[in-house]
């Protein structure tokens, strides 16, 4: 292994609070040269609010290391010729949006994140305008991910954006073009930037979906770990499994 693709919710933090051999576990892997990326569909806070956090919890990490699904749907929508963009997602994360026209009418795109309580009726009512009403002729929806839930810390599971991405799915007739984990393509640009060919990079998280059937697609090798979402359910359902079902991430140096 020379590269390692590093889940952060689940794997490195539980909230926001370090998994117990987190910091220890990247610094040995910085030590013997292992090039990094910590992958993450959280569309709560933007890269550098992310890697504040790590620090706050001592593991060592800066916004460059970080792979987010926002930077997929900046490309995707610049590259249209199409910028307008009605974006429900936090505030605080709009800034890895840089370039994207921000509207609230007749919009090219509508950007769904994790908003949280901030889904409401009436947000959603209007999404669901944006997106032709039903018409099927209205504008085209991206999503950053469609995690059904996700462990905040101390509440518990909570639920994340995908339900709501399939409500309007559902309502307006529509099929999300999905940009965060497990698509192929978040996964392709986590690759580029570590800059390893990937029969030597492994990818590691909680989810058996997300992260492991995900980064599987592109060829990495894979490690599950027990801490975050991972259910022993969801593994003897699954026909891919991976390479390597550890306990934690401090356990990544026996793996």
């Amino acid at each position: 292994m020379s590269g390692a693709l590093i889940d952060v919710d689940g794997t490195l933090l539980n909230g926001d609070v370090a998994i117990p051999g987190a910091a220890e576990t990247l610094r040995m892997l910085r030590a013997r040269g292992v090039a990094l990326r910590l992958t993450t569909n959280t569309t709560r806070r933007p890269r550098a609010a992310i890697a504040e956090a790590l620090g706050r919890a001592g593991i060592e990490a800066t916004a460059d290391e970080i792979v987010i699904p926002a930077s997929l749907a900046r490309r995707r929508i610049l590259d249209s010729g199409s910028p307008r963009a009605a974006l429900l997602i936090p505030e605080a994360s709009k800034i890895d949006l840089a370039g994207v026209e921000q509207v609230t009418s007749s919009p090219d795109w509508v950007v769904v994140g994790d908003l949280g309580r901030g889904f409401t009726f009436d947000r959603l009512t209007e999404a669901f305008r944006w997106l032709g009403g039903g018409s099927g002729r209205g504008a085209g929806l991206i999503a950053l991910h469609k995690n059904r839930y996700w462990h905040a810390g101390e509440d518990g599971f909570v639920l994340d954006a995908g339900p709501f991405v399939a409500a309007l799915e559902y309502a307006a007739g529509v099929t999300a073009e999905v940009v965060g984990k497990p698509a192929p393509a978040f996964f392709e640009l986590a690759l580029r930037e570590l800059g390893v060919p990937v029969s030597r990079v492994l990818c590691v998280g909680d989810s058996l979906e997300n992260d492991c059937i995900g980064a599987r697609r592109v060829g990495c090798r894979t490690v599950l770990v027990r801490t975050g979402v991972f259910t022993r359910e969801a593994l003897s359902r699954s026909e891919i499994r991976p390479d390597f079902v550890i306990e934690s991430i401090a356990d990544l140096a026996h793996a």
